[in-house]
């Protein structure tokens, strides 16, 4: 399974509908997500961003947010909009008497994705992941590159003009991140992993020094007790991957060794995606390169090939 032509630099803008808006306020706003979110809240300051999770009481991924400040009251949380709406009941349920509130903010604000060399002519330079720039009254955050290429997210007040770029297609935007490596958590994989099982650690998304919050013993106890025993990985197939499917290794056609994190098309053909598998299942893979090892849906279905990841686990490091 190969591919059979290069893919040309993506570079341009494109309107995130996908993505949605959480928006805190409050002089305890910042307390508040703190003792929910597996990143260190409290030491974010107005010129970073955050990859962070939600979780629930064992670990495992109930949300998961590009998160930055717009001031030192005022917090941004983006997410996938097929969850928002019940993330947002659940993180209000713990609110309680402190002073934060929270909401949906999606319509009061515009989201962009910004590729390749549109992110200079925009931010006038580069920085690296994680970094937020304030341009008037827009936040353009630095993500993680995808198939080599730049990526941004721009967020401005929805009365805001559009930053000024060539228009790309939503599908390169997805293929791009796919291509970065790292899943958000939509509807379909809902709760279905702890943060290591998308390789959150090794992204910025867990910081195991600050204090609790909700599942933190179990996700600690993955960390450091080597029970992890799934890793998100990039893969490629012929045939269209769907978020939540179940892949299969050769040596056990009954029970799925992973799931679908997240998948689009690449534009050399085929389509790429993140999957999160057994360890020993990819190994296994590697080992055999070339032969029918990992398949989509069932043990007879479409041949998935390993593709490199773009970054160093944390276990590797």
């Amino acid at each position: 399974m190969t591919l059979t032509s290069p893919t040309p630099p993506i570079s341009g803008i494109v309107q995130l509908t996908h993505l949605g808006l959480i928006r805190a306020v409050g002089e305890d706003a910042v307390k508040f997500l703190q003792g929910q979110l597996t990143q260190d809240v409290a030491l974010l300051d107005l010129t970073q961003a955050h990859l962070a999770a939600f979780c629930n009481a064992k670990g495992r991924m109930q949300a998961s947010f590009i998160l930055f400040k717009r001031s030192q009251e005022e917090v941004l949380l983006v997410c996938s909009r097929d969850i928002l709406a019940a993330t947002l009941k659940r993180l209000s349920m713990f609110v309680m008497r402190a002073k934060a509130k929270l909401s949906d903010a999606s319509d009061e604000f515009s989201l962009y994705g910004v590729a390749g060399s549109a992110i200079e002519s925009i931010a006038a330079g580069t920085q690296p992941a994680w970094t937020k720039a304030d341009i008037g009254d827009a936040n353009m955050v630095f993500l993680y590159p995808g198939a080599g290429q730049l990526r941004a997210l721009w967020c401005a007040p929805a009365a805001s003009p559009a930053p000024q770029a060539a228009g790309i297609d939503l599908q390169a935007w997805n293929w791009l991140e796919v291509q970065s490596g790292i899943a958000m958590i939509t509807q379909p994989i809902f709760e279905a992993f702890v943060p290591q099982m998308l390789n959150y650690e090794s992204v910025g998304g867990v910081n195991f020094k600050k204090g609790c919050y909700p599942g933190q013993e179990i996700v600690a106890r993955s960390q450091y007790r080597g029970t992890l025993k799934r890793r998100a990985y990039l893969v490629h197939a012929d045939a269209a991957p769907a978020v939540g499917q179940e892949v299969f290794h050769a040596k056990d056609a009954d029970q799925p060794c992973g799931l679908v994190a997240a998948a689009a098309a690449n534009p050399a053909g085929g389509f790429d995606a993140i999957v999160s598998i057994q360890t020993s299942a990819t190994a296994d893979a590697a080992e055999h390169a070339g032969e029918k090892r990992l398949t989509l849906g069932s043990s007879t279905g479409t041949a998935l090939t390993l593709l490199p990841l773009p970054y160093p686990l944390l276990a590797d490091i």
